[in-house]
């Protein structure tokens, strides 16, 4: 793996040290179920190539789900890692618990899949995929999680899309089992700064947790291909097209496009993207409270987000593309 140029982060107030940007393997998930409808899905020798080139970026981590594919992005990622001649321990990987419709019992009887899935490689960090849809409540299934962290088959909890009081509730039942409560996985990009205003990004400081930004570039949004080729639009995953129809319109573009032209401009100086851009003002303007996933459905996107890790954005730039992004409609 090729060394940072940003330094590592402490994930949470865990000993697990991360890149700022790790990758995002929701693409790993194939056709198997409604992924199909947000990502196009890619083969396996792809899913090696990504890894490697993830790897030979410096990113050190990876976050799976149970979700993506009923395992087989994690079944992916684990015979990618392998290719790539990584070792268990070598990197860290994140998972996620689906909660939809289960007790909290069925995160101790679902690890044996998660863990072998993986291939041998260690669940560092095991997340609540969402606050809603399970039949037990939030504090059973924390206590369920700290059970495994116990055993020693996760090293760290996390949990995802939690609201600042819900993050709260995380933190104190967690604590009470002398656990530390690590992340809380969180849609955060220019477009989308709603933890600026609902607490979500004060609560993780003062609890000393880490926001991993998910969706950092807005489906592609955020890279200025759309603004480059409207037409593009028409063939992205038909969820995509969906959600992301008003975005997506002659409207949506012309909103977004003064804030693409100057991450365009700003990227010239580094000798940087536009995508790269948007995921350097991630991992810089939130300091290390926020890091990111990227996903990657070819090696040279992963190549690209990696790189983001390379420069970093002066406190001007990042205060001119906080303005524009409010402009162009983000929450603040």
């Amino acid at each position: 793996m090729k060394a940072n140029h940003m330094e590592m982060r402490r994930l949470g107030g865990t000993d697990i040290e991360i890149s700022p940007i790790g990758l995002g393997c929701m693409q790993f998930a194939g056709t198997a179920n409604y992924t199909r409808l947000i990502i196009n899905p890619i083969g396996q020798e792809a899913v090696a190539s990504i890894v490697r080139a993830a790897l030979d970026g410096g990113m050190t981590w990876f976050d799976t789900a149970e979700m993506y594919g009923n395992g087989r992005s994690e079944r992916a990622l684990a015979a990618a890692l392998k290719e790539c001649a990584i070792a268990p321990g070598e990197v860290v990987i994140a998972s996620k618990w689906r909660p939809y419709l289960r007790t909290s019992a069925s995160i101790t009887k679902t690890i044996g899949d998660r863990l072998a899935h993986l291939g041998g490689y260690p669940l560092d960090l095991h997340q609540i995929h969402m606050p809603t849809g399970s039949l037990s409540g939030i504090p059973d299934q924390l206590r369920a999680m700290a059970g495994l962290l116990r055993s020693g088959r996760i090293r760290s909890v996390g949990v995802s899309n939690f609201s600042a009081r819900q993050l709260e509730l995380a933190h104190r039942v967690l604590a009470s089992e002398g656990v530390t409560l690590a992340a809380n996985q969180v849609r955060i990009s220019l477009l989308h700064r709603d933890v600026e205003r609902d607490g979500v990004l004060a609560t993780a400081r003062s609890l000393g947790v880490t926001l991993i930004a998910y969706s950092p570039l807005e489906g592609g949004l955020l890279t200025g291909r759309y603004h480059d080729n409207p037409t593009l639009a028409r063939s992205a995953p038909p969820a995509r097209r969906f959600f992301g129809r008003r975005d997506l319109s002659a409207a949506g573009l012309a909103r977004t496009a003064p804030l693409v032209e100057a991450m365009r401009e700003i990227g010239q100086g580094y000798g940087a993207s536009v995508s790269q851009v948007a995921l350097n003002w991630l991992i810089t303007r939130y300091g290390d409270t926020v890091v990111a996933i990227s996903g990657a459905s070819r090696p040279e996107q992963a190549t690209k987000a990696a790189a983001a890790m390379a420069f970093r954005l002066t406190e001007d730039e990042v205060g001119r593309l906080n303005e524009l992004s409010a402009s162009a409609g983000a929450s603040r």
